[in-house]
């Protein structure tokens, strides 16, 4: 038990001091020696119709914030995967041999997408910082949920015929067979994380909710004794305190595309490795309440000619009621860090009382 907490901690604190130390620094001077910010705010809404609110309250070209912060959390966590996994072979050892996390059956697929929407995301924020894309503003949307929606089918796919999982845990209650239907659910919920991605949107409000988020599953990976697992979200965590050391207000880069389409297709892996899917809901309810409340202003305004928040998604609308951004942002990590805490607790009571 407490070689497996140090296994957990160690990789933990390394993936922080990389990105504190190392990354951040560098990457900062970089993007502000190349004005890497978007040029403009956003003015237009899914709909078509004009935003004021939001645009006023997300003047980036006024303040000249870079993107692309994520960067730092995904480079600290692959440099730390593959530190630990150099370490045990060069000094091959019981201790060393513990600290290596990088696993075929935990942590591959997990890393792969982390990597691979990062990378994806890290285009589309190239192309908003020059003004090019899809009106200026980068990859088309709907060629970025095309793009998770492929990823998902992928995993999917990996889940089903590779591993021959089709069934889900429901907490209280058994396994609940859904056979192919998994790829679908699978691809369901990895769109649903993307799009609670533009959280994004205040300093410091996204930093602080994933990593309760991934802390909340790292606590669930270290209960069920899938410790790589555990020891890969806890990394990751390391690397979302590293980038929130410069993103708290005011903020020194944001973290954008690069870091949200990478962390949420991680993390629909992540839920689906450990069988704790059912009550991700609750564990990321801020993502989930974000896109949520965009889909309800869609909808309200369509149906019924009117908005049901001032503006969306739902950190907007606080604002747009007069509350300061550190307070949207403080009050959402004390939601953010109840609701993980919550989610983990039923998700693990929930199988022990199977």
């Amino acid at each position: 038990m407490i070689i497996d907490i140090v296994k957990v901690f160690i990789p933990l604190t390394v993936s922080f001091v990389i990105g504190i130390v190392l990354i951040a620094p560098v990457l900062s001077y970089f993007l502000y020696k190349h004005k890497l910010w978007k040029k403009y705010s956003v003015s237009v809404a899914l709909d078509g119709a004009l935003t004021p609110i939001a645009a006023s309250q997300h003047n980036d070209e006024i303040r000249k914030i870079p993107r692309m912060g994520g960067i730092v959390v995904w480079v600290s966590v692959t440099l730390t995967v593959f530190l630990m996994w150099i370490l045990s072979e060069l000094v091959p050892g019981e201790i060393t041999s513990k600290l290596n996390f990088l696993s075929r059956n935990q942590t591959w697929v997990p890393l792969f997408t982390l990597l691979l929407g990062s990378l994806v995301g890290l285009v589309d924020d190239f192309l908003v910082t020059r003004g090019e894309g899809s009106l200026g503003g980068g990859l088309p949307l709907r060629l970025r949920v095309s793009f998770v929606a492929l990823i998902g089918a992928v995993g999917g796919s990996w889940f089903y015929w590779k591993l021959g999982v089709a069934t889900i845990t429901i907490p209280f209650y058994g396994e609940l067979f859904l056979g192919g239907f998994i790829v679908l659910l699978f691809v369901i919920v990895m769109l649903a994380l993307f799009s609670g991605g533009i959280i994004d949107g205040i300093d410091g409000l996204s930093g602080g909710i994933m990593a309760s988020i991934f802390a909340a599953y790292a606590g669930i990976a270290f209960y069920q004794q899938q410790i790589d697992i555990a020891t890969f979200s806890a990394v990751i965590v390391g690397g979302l305190l590293a980038f929130l050391w410069f993103n708290i207000p005011p903020a020194r880069f944001f973290m954008s595309e690069t870091g949200m389409l990478g962390l949420t297709t991680a993390l629909t892996v992540i839920a689906f490795l450990t069988d704790a899917v059912v009550f991700l809901p609750i564990i990321a309810l801020p993502l989930f309440a974000t896109s949520g409340s965009v889909i309800a202003q869609l909808l309200s305004k369509k149906y019924r000619g009117k908005k049901i928040f001032l503006s969306a998604p739902l950190h907007q609308h606080f604002q747009a009621l007069g509350w300061p951004s550190y307070n949207v942002t403080m009050r959402y990590w004390i939601v953010g860090i109840i609701c993980a805490v919550l989610g983990m607790i039923l998700t693990i009571l929930g199988k022990l009382l199977i």
